[in-house]
């Protein structure tokens, strides 16, 4: 692999600050000489022909250590380091000026605890860039190992040529956090402005599998030689300062697998880090009998079943199916009365709902209506829509709700395994809290997924949206006649593909084969 990144320790330096120093031994001792920062740029010039060089680099970055970085800011505010700057890039133009052509000399110092006092590590190369002082980011590059927590690593500017990613102690211009793959692999990110994709690829190309998806918006890269190495997921992001341009996009092809498809449209899958979540509240007990309290503070006693109708009826024809496709995430800032402040969803590595397991993921919302996304790398703000993928194979798809339902829900979580029942044509059943009929779709039916102050779980998460006897259902050749048990109990209808289409009344509703029914946190299928 080509040297991306010129990388080296000057060390014996007694003044680190001291320019001139830095950029050549003083005197004509040439065999006591040190290789200095001059004599770096001139062994590896940019480009050459034959021996001699024909173009320098010109943007360098300078590493003192920490402590003398803190100290300068604390006395001068900084300015030994302006002014070492500004004279490394005036020796540079005037020793290299013939090699520079119409770039610019940029220089940036920085600090670092690794360094030792007297040491000084410098880096230029392809790969590193300097922006202009005016210069807006184009794009922001992040890394996650599960698609839920993010991790920034560097910006690209529209300029910029290169970017080249690696690990901690790695030769390349930015370090990305939890780097799996060893100091010898990298990711190479070509730039070619505004107007043009960038293109990513991994260092050594024949070792690892770089593939982007489109619709998580981001590139998920996998070493070949070590199957279990682990992963690492890449997102290119771009700026509102550099909106995208409508345009014909053409088939762009790869040579090798490890060249992505063009990133066209970013989708934020992160947040800012976030904060511990507030302390909980206990949700008082109830005496028995008690009027039961749901979606509002107020709700219907359980009407006497009419002739037919029982929640153990059951016809061994069943035909239809009602599938739970997915969570709905309640606003818990309507519920402050009932103590609840946080109601959290664990999906284990298959992705289904468990509270036995360690969690790969866990997503929840807190009781000011924040989403968060949990896993071993830690917790992070999160917004809808979104996609996760913590493990291969199977995803999560976070759904933003529509208008009509905001008031009382944040997000809608899509379940990557549904849970599905039989039920018989022709007979009517009720679905709500004391209904046994699908019980085995209402997941939530559990205290633990309630996070309270004192730690006593003794009040089901149903509690909160779904009614005793939310409604009732038959299923018909045309479909489902739906019709609402309580007052209380909000019902919306949403199409085949999730979309709102009306929210349900008190009277008969026809929902057709295959759409959606949405009651408390539930989200059920229909099918014929």
């Amino acid at each position: 692999m080509p040297t991306y990144v010129q990388h080296a320790v000057l060390g014996r330096i007694p003044d680190v600050f001291n320019a001139e120093a830095i950029w050549q031994t003083p005197g004509l001792a040439l065999f006591s000489r040190r290789p200095l920062l001059r004599d770096l740029l001139e062994r590896s010039p940019r480009e050459h022909k034959g021996r001699a060089a024909t173009r320098c680099f010109s943007h360098v970055t300078l590493v003192l250590p920490q402590e003398d970085v803190d100290d300068d800011y604390h006395l001068t505010r900084g300015a030994r380091a302006r002014d070492l700057a500004e004279t490394l890039a005036a020796l540079h133009q005037k020793d290299f000026g013939d090699l520079l052509g119409s770039d610019q000399v940029r220089y940036d110092v920085v600090g670092a605890t690794s360094l030792a006092p007297g040491e000084i590590e410098v880096r230029f190369g392809h790969a590193v860039y300097l922006p202009a002082p005016d210069e807006k980011i184009l794009y922001n590059v992040s890394v996650s190992r599960d698609s839920a927590i993010w991790h920034p690593v560097c910006p690209l500017y529209p300029n910029q040529r290169l970017a080249l990613i690696g690990g901690e102690g790695a030769e390349a211009s930015a370090v990305a956090q939890g780097w799996p793959f060893g100091p010898d692999a990298a990711l190479l990110i070509l730039n070619d402005g505004p107007d043009a994709p960038p293109v990513v690829q991994m260092r050594p190309k024949e070792a690892f599998d770089c593939r982007y998806d489109p619709r998580s918006g981001y590139y998920t890269v996998k070493s070949l030689r070590e199957p279990q190495g682990g992963r690492l997921l890449v997102k290119i992001a771009r700026t509102s300062a550099f909106p995208l341009r409508p345009r014909h996009q053409s088939d762009t092809g790869s040579a090798t697998p490890a060249v992505s498809p063009a990133v066209w449209q970013s989708r934020s899958g992160a947040g800012s880090n976030a904060t511990a979540s507030a302390p909980v509240r206990a949700i008082s007990a109830r005496a028995a009998g008690a009027i039961d309290l749901t979606a509002v503070p107020a709700a219907s006693h359980k009407p006497a079943n009419r002739a037919g109708e029982s929640d153990a009826t059951y016809a061994p024809v069943s035909q239809q199916r009602v599938s739970l496709v997915a969570l709905a995430l309640p606003r818990l800032s309507r519920y402050r009365d009932t103590g609840a402040q946080a109601l959290e969803l664990p999906f284990n590595q298959s992705l289904a709902l468990s509270v036995d397991a360690e969690p790969a993921i866990s997503l929840m919302v807190d009781a000011a209506d924040d989403l968060y996304a949990c896993t071993p790398e830690g917790r992070q703000r999160i917004e809808a829509p979104a996609t996760f993928a913590p493990v291969d194979a199977r995803a999560l798809r976070l759904l933003a709700v529509a208008p009509e339902m905001a008031d009382r829900y944040r997000a809608v979580v899509c379940l990557a395994q549904p849970v599905s029942a039989g039920v018989a044509s022709g007979v009517r059943f009720t679905f709500g809290r004391n209904s046994p009929m699908l019980a085995s779709l209402r997941l939530l039916d559990s205290p633990r997924f309630l996070k309270r102050a004192d730690g006593a779980g003794n009040a089901s998460a149903d509690r909160i949206g779904l009614s005793r006897n939310a409604f009732t259902f038959e299923a018909t050749t045309k479909g489902y006649t739906i019709a609402r048990q309580s007052a209380t109990q909000s019902l919306y209808h949403l199409d085949d593909k999730l979309q709102f289409v009306a929210s349900i009344g008190d009277a008969p509703y026809q929902l057709p084969h295959g759409h959606h029914l949405v009651a408390g946190h539930y989200v059920l299928r229909f099918d014929a």
